[in-house]
């Protein structure tokens, strides 16, 4: 049985996830979300930018190395940013520094276009010119949050929630259907949104 809808603190909608604070005070069932969450996306990032399966998981597990090393300085309201983007340049850097580690060894077939892919690659965080494969990523991991939290709805919240934000039906439809105000359908919304922005931080674009 669903748990009462979640309220939260008006502050925990901030991009200043509960889901990062609890990785941050050693919650090893935070860490196991986070990583559910965002592994495949860190791995996604080193295959585009062109390393072999073999390469990718070790850069991977370099990744999150460092992000539990470095997780406690990672604050979004001062200069950190959103977590994907502090994630992307600590992925980034290892990469690059995988590329240097390389130099003065045979290069691996595609390992040096994907040095120059690398170079010219545009931080997706700042720049809008995202290809289909990273809005593909991005939206995978917005549904991997869903699943997380989809059991801490009713499923009546869960079904306005759904018809308004992923399937883009209008709110009038949804009232109707669900025999709810419309009131209701956006607070309903509204909830589940807050409660991503928990998990994520922020919400993919």
């Amino acid at each position: 049985m669903p748990n009462t809808d979640v309220q939260s603190h008006p502050s925990d909608s901030s991009t200043n996830s509960s889901l990062i604070r609890r990785v941050q005070s050693f919650d090893q069932d935070a860490w196991r979300q986070l990583t559910d969450l965002y592994g495949p996306l860190v791995f996604h990032w080193c295959r585009r930018m062109g390393l072999d399966g073999d390469d990718a998981a070790d850069i991977f597990q370099e990744v999150f190395t460092t992000v539990t090393k470095t997780i406690g300085r990672f604050d979004p309201v001062r200069k950190s940013g959103t977590f994907r983007g502090w994630l992307w340049r600590i992925t980034r850097n290892k990469i690059l520094d995988h590329w240097r580690h390389q130099q003065g060894r045979p290069l691996a077939t595609g390992g040096t276009e994907a040095q120059i892919r690398l170079a010219d690659f545009s931080d997706p965080f700042t720049d809008e010119s995202v290809d289909e494969t990273d809005r593909s990523e991005t939206s995978s991991l917005f549904h991997r949050a869903l699943q997380m939290i989809e059991a801490e709805f009713e499923p009546q919240t869960w079904k306005a929630f759904w018809r308004a934000t992923v399937e883009l039906q209008d709110t009038a439809s949804i009232a109707d259907d669900l025999e709810m105000s419309r009131a209701s359908v956006r607070q309903a919304k509204s909830r589940v949104l807050r409660r991503l922005r928990q998990i994520l931080g922020d919400l993919p674009s």
